[in-house]
């Protein structure tokens, strides 16, 4: 009974485990758990198969070099790990009814569908989601339990990818976005070259592009647009020693405003010589009364002076 419960686990590890066993979290899990176990008996048995399991796994995966199955990014091998965890902790937590040994088998049988449905999902939609150009990115090798570097060389094998038609009107704005989701994968820190040739819908060369700027915004804004500013834009996404991994381009029109008609100045006719116009005689009178005032309060300020000096000189 002890052999074959130990072929069968045997046969559910090695499935279950994968880049599960490359986690060390999942690996002291794993030991927490033989040392538990309710025997010295079945503690030896465990240990052996959880050996077994991992050299039999790598075994398995150098037998399919590769084959891209044996390898997960950071993120879905994080995935894989905290579901792995909550349902080993939920089997160690629930009243055994059944001997620990069988209850073993179905825990490393779930471990396994979780493993699987996170490869299904990963490794068709998400490893290289690039349909165009190329992209390098960190993932781990489930053999040797080390990230490496994986390719993922464009569908169409080609680095030109998308031409962008961006249209605005002269003195306005125009946003060329270069950016795409899987670019986050990239290694390193690549950076966005942007580069512009005056001429739209011609056959170009490298020679016909002058640089604007390299930054690693994946968006510029041109603003206060200039006729003469039309032309193709290209954004070229290198690393720090200038490998290409995308480029774009983006051909712009300005658009120029209409032309204003300037209204004429409207003149008033001259007045006649000798005519005065009602403003000016109301003007005229206002000018001459506020003279007159001016001229009232200022004689009587010298005789209001003239008395306050010599009431002084009587009073001494």
């Amino acid at each position: 009974e002890m052999l074959l419960i130990l072929v069968v686990l045997v046969q559910y590890i090695v499935t279950a485990g994968a880049c599960l066993q490359c986690e060390r979290s999942i690996k002291t899990m794993h030991e927490d758990f033989i040392l538990s176990a309710p025997s010295v008996d079945d503690q030896i048995i465990f240990q052996m198969i959880a050996d077994q399991a991992y050299v039999t796994y790598r075994e398995t995966s150098q037998s399919r070099k590769g084959v891209i199955g044996n390898c997960l990014d950071p993120t879905t091998l994080y995935r894989a790990k905290t579901e792995y965890q909550s349902e080993f902790h939920r089997f160690l937590n629930a009243p055994h009814i059944e001997p620990l040994r069988h209850e073993t088998i179905q825990i490393m049988e779930k471990g396994r569908k979780i493993l699987e449905k996170h490869l299904e999902a990963f490794i068709p939609n998400e490893l290289c989601p690039n349909k165009c150009g190329l992209l390098n990115r960190r993932v781990m090798d489930c053999v040797s339990c080390k990230y490496k570097t994986y390719i993922c060389p464009a569908v169409s094998g080609q680095l030109d990818c998308d031409v962008h038609l961006v249209q605005a009107e002269e003195g306005g704005q125009a946003v060329l976005n270069c950016f795409l989701p899987w670019h986050r994968f990239l290694l390193g820190k690549p950076e966005y070259h942007y580069s512009r040739a005056t001429d739209l819908y011609t056959q170009l060369t490298e020679k016909d592009f002058q640089p604007l700027v390299v930054t690693q915004d994946a968006s510029i804004v041109l603003n206060q647009l200039h006729l003469d500013e039309q032309g193709t834009y290209r954004c070229s996404l290198q690393d720090e020693n200038g490998a290409v991994y995308y480029r774009a381009s983006f051909q712009l029109t300005v658009k120029p405003l209409p032309l204003q008609t300037r209204q004429p100045f409207v003149t008033l006719p001259p007045l006649a010589h000798g005519v005065y116009s009602p403003t000016e005689n109301r003007l005229m009178v206002l000018i001459v009364v506020v003279t007159t005032l001016s001229l009232a309060a200022s004689v009587g300020l010298i005789v209001l002076l003239r008395m306050m000096m010599n009431r002084q000189k009587e009073v001494k």
